[in-house]
């Protein structure tokens, strides 16, 4: 009856982890994206080849092939960037990594730069996926911005 005393659930703002030009996830070149096996998200082509934090909180994990990170928000929410489709297989050599495991980042701090014309020589995707493994029915991705965004562009909200 009454949500004056309804507690609010805090809105978390996400950033483009790189920039160029957004896109949704159904729109992905990768089935396992596409089909949100791993969680909603969005993905980014690239026009740079810096990686930025897409949001405030803990790297949790780097992949040892470096093409991937793991991370956790202040709210509890795992975030997945992802760099590449099928970057696995290039074992670390195009990636330059600026971050640790480990490290409190912020939006806009660098995590990492690719070598985005070496993983398309080599014939693999240069999309930059962000996706969230956890999301459930209480919380909701909602992207606001779908042109070509900047690393401190607000690109959606959680």
């Amino acid at each position: 009856m009454f949500n004056i005393f309804k507690k609010k659930e805090k809105v978390t703002e996400i950033y483009s982890p790189v920039i160029g030009s957004i896109h949704n996830i159904e729109t992905a070149s990768d089935p396992v994206f596409k089909q949100k096996i791993m969680g909603d998200g969005f993905y980014v082509l690239p026009h740079t080849k810096e990686i930025y934090a897409p949001m405030e909180g803990v790297i949790d994990s780097i992949f040892p092939t470096k093409h991937a990170f793991t991370m956790k928000t202040d709210s509890g929410i795992s975030v997945l960037v992802h760099i590449g489709t099928d970057t696995v297989q290039l074992e670390g050599i195009p990636f330059d990594l600026s971050a640790e495991e480990g490290d409190y980042v912020k939006p806009g701090d660098l995590l990492c730069t690719a070598d985005f014309e070496y993983i398309k020589d080599k014939g693999k995707g240069i999309e930059v996926y962000v996706v969230f493994p956890e999301l459930n029915c209480s919380k909701e991705l909602t992207l606001i911005k779908r042109d070509t965004v900047s690393n401190q562009d607000i690109i959606g909200m959680i």
